[in-house]
């Protein structure tokens, strides 16, 4: 059976696992752990990704994203083709370093979110990195260091998630870390990285198994209304053109499509271009490059307008459904 194509939507949460070529070791010693690190954390703010949990180990490591304004699969390729290079050159090998492509299960962000941050931060113990939740609170090559202020990763979220667990910064790092011991006797969770199709068939519905899909970890709702999404998204990128795009969100917002076009700080505008960003790259799978020639951005200005983009439909779930069925018309 062909392997299922991945979901890559923007705004949603995906548990990222990728492990070595027949399960050999991708980080040798701190020199390798710390060259990754950097490249994820020049790489999470060039493109929007969101990072709220990772950890390595020596041939695999998880790390919990959400893309924004760049897809997941440009970041991962940016991410792994780079570090295999390097990875290579400095140890004097060649050929593939990882095992297939990377695996990527979407989330449902409640009640996953906090469930997959602690699973993700348990890894390097589980596995015998370290041998206590002490010396995890200090271990250099997980996000659970950096929630309790051990160690500093600029791009990890860390008050998003703080915030859930307290008003004041130790009395959430204290619950979120009796959260993390907890979770020690749980195990392996292994729902948590099989995605909905092992957790769905065991929930029940009308006396009916809910929906799910080996790609998504979620509820049935929320596997079918990503499934809604895709199909959707299948429709636009074969036959919307940005041209197309650019009408049905100037008819929209009440604006000239050439003024869309031209360079331009005011609002309105602005706003219709971000839309018009994120819709072309996510939705209908344009490459930013092509985005950016045909409203006369450059990258970066691409990358920035498509967050503007993401959060403006995000905030008005109405307007995009508005604009899906115009474009479908």
């Amino acid at each position: 059976m062909p392997r299922l194509a991945r979901l890559d939507i923007a705004g949603l949460l995906q548990h990222v696992i990728v492990r070595g070529i027949e399960r050999r070791d991708i980080f040798i010693d701190d020199i390798d752990r710390q060259n990754f690190v950097d490249r994820v954390a020049t790489l999470l703010p060039e493109t929007g990704v969101r990072c709220y949990a990772w950890a390595i180990l020596s041939n695999h490591f998880h790390m919990l994203l959400m893309p924004t304004a760049t897809p997941l699969a440009s970041f991962m390729r940016r991410l792994l083709t780079g570090y295999a290079v390097s990875f290579n050159r400095r140890h004097k090998r060649c050929g593939h370093l990882f095992q297939n492509r990377y695996k990527s299960i979407v989330c449902e962000e409640e009640p996953y979110l906090l469930e997959l941050i602690r699973y993700i931060h348990l890894n390097p113990l589980r596995a015998g990195m370290v041998a206590s939740l002490e010396e995890l609170d200090h271990y250099r090559w997980s996000g659970h260091a950096v929630l309790m202020d051990n160690r500093s990763f600029s791009g990890q979220e860390t008050n998003s998630i703080l915030e859930r667990f307290g008003n004041t910064l130790s009395t959430a790092q204290q619950y979120y870390r009796q959260f993390v011991s907890e979770g020690i006797k749980k195990g392996q969770c292994e729902e948590l990285v099989g995605g909905g199709l092992k957790r769905s068939q065991t929930e029940r519905k009308n006396n009916e198994c809910e929906s799910f899909d080996e790609r998504i970890l979620g509820g049935g709702d929320f596997v079918d209304e990503l499934k809604q999404h895709v199909e959707l998204q299948t429709k636009m990128q074969s036959t919307v053109t940005l041209a197309r795009l650019l009408e049905v969100v100037s008819s929209l917002w009440g604006l000239d499509p050439e003024a869309v076009r031209r360079p331009s700080k005011t609002r309105a505008p602005a706003a219709a271009r971000g839309i018009i960003c994120h819709l072309a790259i996510f939705e209908c799978g344009y490459r930013g490059k092509e985005v950016g020639r045909f409203l006369h951005l450059g990258s970066s200005g691409v990358s920035l307008a498509a967050k503007r983009g993401e959060k403006i439909l995000r905030a008005d779930p109405a307007m995009l459904k508005q604009i899906m069925v115009e474009i479908a018309k």
